[in-house]
C-alpha cells in the first residue's frame, strides 16, 4: 500500500515543486496527465456518495460551482486527528462568510463512526453542515477515494486506534482536480495552505 501511495504522489511532488517555481501563477492541476486524441485529461476526483452528520446525502453534486478541503479522520483518533481538526476549525472560522468554500471531512471508521457519533462530534467542534459535512459510507468507497486525495486510509492493527492515516487537507477545485495539499498536523504548513485557498478562489471568479 505505501509503495502504491508513493508511485502516486511522484507526480503530485513534481507538480508542487513546479509550482512554487511560480508563485503569482495559478496553482498546478495535481496528479497524472493523460493526452486522448489531442485532448488533456486532467486527474479527476471520482463519483462519490456518502452520508454526512444529518443523515444527509452528500456527493458531487454538493460541491457544484464549489471549491472544497478534503481530509480523512476518525472521532476515536489518539493521534494526529485532534491536531488536524483544530487547523480545519482555523479554515472554518477564517472562512466563515465564504459561501464557495465547504469542507469535507471522512471517516475511516465506518463501524463505529455512525451517523449519530458524527453528529456529536460536530457538535463539539461547534461546527454544522452544510459549511462542514462529516461523512461516513461504504469502506471500501472511502479507502479507495483516499488514493484519488493522494491521502492515505487503510485499517492496521498496528497503528493507534487501529488505522494508518494521511494528516493531509487537500484542495479541490470546482471540477473535481486536486489543487494543492498541507500537512495539517502544522499551523505553518496550513498557513501557506490558506494562501493557496485564496489563489484559487481568485483564480476561480475569472
Amino acid at each position: 500500500m505505501m509503495k502504491r501511495f508513493f508511485l502516486l504522489l511522484l507526480p503530485v511532488l513534481g507538480l508542487a515543486a513546479a509550482s512554487c517555481q511560480h508563485p503569482e501563477g495559478k496553482l498546478p492541476i495535481l496528479g497524472e496527465i493523460d493526452i486522448v486524441d489531442g485532448d488533456t485529461l486532467y486527474h479527476k476526483v471520482p463519483d462519490f456518495s456518502f452520508v454526512n452528520q444529518d443523515s444527509q446525502e452528500v456527493t458531487n453534486a454538493t460541491f457544484a460551482d464549489k471549491i472544497y478541503v478534503a481530509d480523512f479522520f476518525f472521532t476515536s483518533c489518539p493521534t494526529i486527528c485532534p491536531k488536524v481538526k483544530r487547523q480545519m476549525l482555523r479554515l472554518y472560522e477564517r472562512y466563515e462568510n465564504e459561501d464557495r468554500l465547504v469542507l469535507l471531512s471522512h471517516s475511516i471508521d465506518v463501524r463505529r463512526d455512525t451517523v449519530g457519533r458524527l453528529r456529536e462530534y460536530a457538535a463539539g467542534l461547534g461546527v454544522s453542515a452544510p459549511r462542514w459535512h462529516l461523512v461516513t459510507g461504504d469502506r471500501a468507497a472511502i479507502y479507495d477515494i483516499a488514493d484519488d486525495y493522494f491521502s492515505v486510509a487503510i485499517e492496521d492493527a498496528t497503528a493507534p486506534g487501529g488505522f494508518d492515516h494521511s494528516g493531509r487537507l487537500i484542495l479541490v477545485d470546482t471540477k473535481r482536480h486536486v489543487r494543492a495539499f498541507c500537512d495539517g498536523t502544522d499551523p505553518k504548513s496550513v498557513d501557506q495552505f490558506m494562501k493557496d485557498i485564496d489563489r484559487l478562489l481568485k483564480e476561480e471568479i475569472r
